[in-house]
């Protein structure tokens, strides 16, 4: 599938998801829903109820991520953020109230719908300090050494240039910028066929990266300190439904699939120490 149309079916995809959570309903990639009306396992029991409790309805709705960067970036009063793929804003807005007044949080989508709806959860929530841009993440319209952070949810998966959109992050990280997100990753080998049909499962359009892969190119971009941390890995069982209306012999792929597909934390840091304006910046 050539980068122009898997974009065509990104935004088709998530523009479509972004009405349903308008409108109170719940979507699902691959399999049926679960009773809490998310997908099991990927994008269910992500959030605590506390964060939940932060952000409108159909900010919850709308996030069809794979994990909770917001909650594993370690973010800090006065950060500026920027969230990849922002979808219905859950993490952005997540995100402004961790870095306070003080800071601002950034999300970037590319489909209109879905700006509309973290707009519109941006207003019923009452915070300030956030701006949703569009955009695509393999051209992100913010200037060079801007955020002190960035995170995404299971998006960079989705992109068919992947090197672009972690050369651009380097860009308008900061130095000493943290690269924070949740992806879909692979570990080891799997055969073309059987990983086509799992990732399409898993995130509704193949793409995911192995997790050497994942690091070369962020070392090839430019970023250090490079590592990944799985955070949830999906079992044959979870898939066993989906992969079998496929007409796929679930049995035999089985042992090809087992430990392999995983949600993981990925974080990396631009070289370079950021700027100190006060002496208690720079201890500890």
């Amino acid at each position: 599938m050539s980068t122009i149309s898997i974009k065509e079916v990104v935004k088709e995809k998530y523009g479509q998801a972004a009405m349903r959570a308008q409108t109170g309903a719940t979507s699902c990639c691959g399999t049926n829903p679960s009773a809490e009306g998310g997908c099991d396992p990927i994008t269910s029991n992500l959030y605590s109820a506390h964060e939940a409790g932060e952000v409108p309805d159909a900010a919850l709705r709308a996030s069809f991520g794979c994990g909770n960067p917001t909650a594993l970036a370690a973010l800090k009063p006065g950060e500026t953020v920027l969230d990849l793929g922002s979808g219905g804003g859950i993490d952005v807005l997540l995100s402004a109230k961790r870095v306070g007044p003080s800071g601002k949080a950034y999300g970037l989508d590319m489909t209109d719908e879905m700006l509309a709806l973290a707009r519109e959860n941006q207003a019923k929530s009452g915070i300030d300090n956030v701006e949703f841009l569009k955009g695509e993440i393999e051209h992100i319209p913010l200037p060079d050494n801007s955020v002190d952070v960035i995170i995404s949810n299971c998006v960079i998966n989705l992109s068919g240039d992947k090197d672009r959109v972690l050369r651009e992050a380097f860009r308008v990280l900061k130095p000493g910028g943290r690269f924070a997100v949740s992806d879909v990753v692979v570990n080891g080998e799997v055969p073309a066929e059987v990983r086509k049909n799992v990732e399409l499962w898993i995130g509704c359009i193949a793409g995911a990266l192995r997790d050497d892969d994942y690091s070369s190119k962020l070392a090839a971009a430019g970023f250090e300190s490079i590592a990944i941390e799985p955070t949830r890995v999906y079992d044959i069982e979870d898939a066993r439904q989906f992969l079998a209306a496929q007409g796929i012999d679930v049995n035999a792929i089985a042992p090809l699939v087992a430990g392999r597909f995983m949600s993981a934390f990925v974080r990396a840091v631009k070289p370079g120490q950021k700027s100190c304006c006060a002496p208690s910046c720079c201890s500890g």
